[in-house]
Order: structure tokens, then sequence, then C-alpha cells
């Protein structure tokens, strides 16, 4: 008797990254063993279909969802697949690709598709923040900010996330944040504060660089205020896994997070922003999602970084910088037109 094929379903953003997704079908129906699966592919047609067709996998008896896009269409199919026997699948085609890049999952498409075809399987934690799931990373402050700025841009790529920092970093003002966790109630004025399932933020940004996604804690990071001096360091440390290390960052680790601040405002779950009220809620939830890993992962190999790469020379000569800085700055303007120049050439 022929043993069972396992169903698989390929949810496609045609929108996500900045390239086109028509060869995909092609790649699925080349690449992945059809004695051992049953395929089917499907294209998103708006906002949140992913989550609409991941539940209809899991109601069908889907073994495995994959998200054929960037950290938006992985939370949208993940978010249906938790506390259930359907696991996800990831073959990265966005802007960060955060999650995909903290398991060690190839960022080429055929050896995505490969990892798929393996089928090991593994559960993680994920998080929730204000009813909202995410599995990556959520935050408030900054990084919610410019993740505003970023829907809004209508334009996807690193070039247009970094040309908003530049933009926006030096004008944001710091807010006051009451922060209570399991060891009581503390006070922060912060530039941030983001809380981490996964290690990164996506593009090899490492705000978390110890973070576990099996530990049942979120790595909880406050970034106090920086001044325009500081600020080389703070991107370096970011893309060098060092930001732990920075005398602005403050981490700690917990299972539930409770945060009042000023007033209204944004805030994100894996890069996706929302506004919401002044109360915001962070918990963990264990080991509550099944994701198709890489079982020859190896970091160090698998996480090349052409950020850090692209601006070594700048980072390199960081106290340089400081010094025309303090001289008045007048090459700050021509110093992020060249960053801009780098980024849109990775």
């Amino acid at each position: 008797m022929d043993e069972k094929k396992q169903k698989i379903t390929f949810i496609v953003n045609p929108i996500s990254g900045t390239r086109g997704k028509d060869e995909i079908p092609g790649l699925i129906d080349r690449l992945i063993d059809g004695g051992r699966f049953e395929c089917n592919v499907v294209f998103t047609a708006y906002r949140g279909h992913a989550a609409e067709i991941a539940r209809q996998c899991v109601a069908d008896g889907a073994d495995i969802c994959v998200a054929v896009g960037g950290d938006g269409t992985v939370n949208e199919v993940a978010r249906s697949l938790v506390h259930t026997p359907t696991a996800l699948g990831i073959v990265p085609c966005g802007s960060g690709n955060g999650l995909a890049r903290h398991l060690c999952l190839p960022m080429n498409v055929e050896k995505a598709l490969a990892i798929i075809n393996q089928a090991r399987i593994e559960s993680f934690d994920y998080g929730i923040i204000n009813g909202q799931p995410f599995f990556c990373t959520c935050g408030m402050g900054f990084d919610a900010f410019i993740s505003l700025k970023f829907a809004e841009a209508g334009k996807r790529g690193p070039i247009t996330y970094v040309e908003n920092v530049l933009k926006e970093g030096l004008k944001y003002k710091p807010e006051t944040y009451s922060v209570e966790d399991e060891t009581g109630t503390h006070h922060y004025k912060a530039f941030l504060i983001a809380c981490a399932n996964a290690a990164q933020y996506g593009n090899n940004a490492y705000i978390a660089p110890g973070a576990s996604m099996k530990d049942g804690v979120m790595d909880v990071i406050i970034m106090e205020p920086f001044d325009v001096l500081e600020a080389p360091t703070i991107a370096y440390d970011l893309f060098s896994k060092t930001l732990n290390q920075n005398s602005k960052i403050k981490t700690f680790r917990a299972r539930k997070l409770h945060v009042e601040r000023e007033k209204p405002g944004a805030i994100h779950y894996d890069g996706d922003p929302i506004m919401t009220g002044a109360s915001i809620d962070v918990e963990m939830q264990p080991l509550g999602v099944r994701i198709v890993v890489n079982p020859d992962a190896i970091e160090d190999e698998a996480q090349p970084n052409p950020v850090l790469n692209a601006f070594s020379d700048l980072f390199n000569n960081i106290n340089n910088v400081r010094e025309d800085i303090k001289r008045g700055g007048q090459r700050i303007q021509a110093l992020n037109k060249l960053m801009l120049r780098k980024l849109s050439k990775l």
C-alpha cells in the first residue's frame, strides 16, 4: 500500500520584496518531491488574504503551509497556524526576512525549497502584543515609528528603510515608559523598547543577539536616548551582533510585560505597524508554533552580512566621523548620501 502523501500549500505574496514571483510555481513543481508531497500554490490578492488561506489549510488538514514572501506574509500565515498540527514553512522573498535569517534558512529560493522538501519540523515560541501575534520582534518607540513611515512610503527594500532612519532619527523625541515585568515596575526614558523572540529585525540587524525561540521568554531591549556622536557606534553594534554590549542599551528577559507610555502611538509586530493606546501588553507563548527548519544550519556560514560589509569603511572610521561632527557636522548630509548609495547597490 502506497504511503499517503503529505499536503503542502504554498502561499505566495506577489508584491513582497523587490522581485517578481512568476517563476515560483515552476520551481515548486521541479524541486518538491511529487512522490512524497501533494502541492498546491495560491497567490494572495489583498492584505490579510494569506491568513485566510492558512486558516483554510488548517481546516483541510494540510501538513505544511509555506509563506513565500517577507516577514509580513510570514506573520499572516503563522498567526493562523499557532497551536495547530500544521507547520509553517518559509521561502524568504521579502525586504528583511528576519525570521528566516534567525532560523538560518537560505535566502536563495531554490535552496529554501530544498529545505521544505526535507520537511524537518520543530516547535518554537511566539509572542503576542496587544492581541497581535509576532514571531520575530515587536516594539514601540522609534522602530514602530519607522515601521509606520516605511509602510506609508509604498516602496520596499533596505534603502527605503534606511532613508527613513537617516531622515527621522535625529529628530525623534524619546518617550518616558513605565515597564512592569515579573521583578517589579521600572521607569525608563527610551528611544525605543523592543521585545525579541528572534535575534534580529531583518537584513542582519541584530537587535537581540542572544535571543532564543525556545526558551519561553522574550529579550527586552531598551535603547536609551543618544546623540549624533553615538549614532555610528550604535549602528555598527546593531549589524555586528554586539548591541547588547553598548552602554546605551539595557536588556533583560521576561515572560510577560506591561508598559505604560505618555500617550497613544504606534507599535509594530514583525515590522507591521498599528496605532494603539498608551497601555501595551506583551506575552510569550512557549512552543506554540511548528516550523520547518534547516537541518544543516550553521549560523556563521548561513548569515552573510552585506550591510555590514558595505559600511565597513565607514564603521572603521567612526572616530574620524565623530571628530568631523564635533567640528560642526558639515559632512553629515554627505555621509548619509554615501550610506544610501551603498545600500542601493546591495
